[in-house]
């Protein structure tokens, strides 16, 4: 989405990399905090990153990179919503890769649940800036539950996508 990034050094998992925020050695150790109007948000940079990071097996970054999309959109449930579910989607990721099955299943049955209270909205704004209904993301979260992902031993420093889909946006020029 946004090719100019460069994803940070290391994916962090907690007790395995320095902490990315509070660590003077984490990859984004006194980086500037974002602030994004709700009505922009689904357009974004930030968002968009936060799909680079969460398709690439970033989870913690894209939770990250979500956050302040979430407590901006105070004033729009349904906006909440769908990004608290991305928000625990990726929680879910983290602890697939910590190898935390009983917590992974919890954050994705909880984003699931969220997805599911999305209501579909005129324009699929929702939809375009997932290339899936949400859903169809909260059947995906769900998945994890029935079907635990089996890890491969990654390579040093390079995270594992746990998810067997991407998020897509679908460009206004198509």
């Amino acid at each position: 989405m946004l090719p100019e990034k460069s994803f940070p050094s290391y994916a962090y998992l907690p007790g395995k990399y320095p902490h990315p925020v509070r660590d003077p050695l984490g990859h984004s150790y006194r980086s500037d905090p974002v602030t994004v109007a709700v009505g922009e948000a689904l357009g974004s940079d930030v968002f968009l990153w936060g799909i680079d990071l969460f398709n690439h097996g970033y989870y913690w970054e894209a939770h990250e990179a979500w956050e302040p999309l979430w407590q901006a959109a105070k004033q729009s449930a349904q906006h909440r919503l769908f990004f608290k579910g991305l928000i625990l989607l990726a929680a879910a990721g983290v602890k697939i890769r910590e190898g935390k099955r009983v917590a992974a299943a919890r954050h994705a049955t909880r984003a699931a649940g969220l997805f599911r209270q999305v209501v579909r909205v005129p324009g699929g704004l929702f939809e375009k800036a997932l290339g899936m209904t949400p859903a169809a993301l909260a059947e995906h979260a769900q998945a994890i539950v029935a079907y635990p992902v089996v890890l491969r031993e990654p390579k040093p420093a390079q995270p594992e996508p746990v998810f067997d889909f991407i998020l897509a946006p679908v460009s206004e020029s198509v």
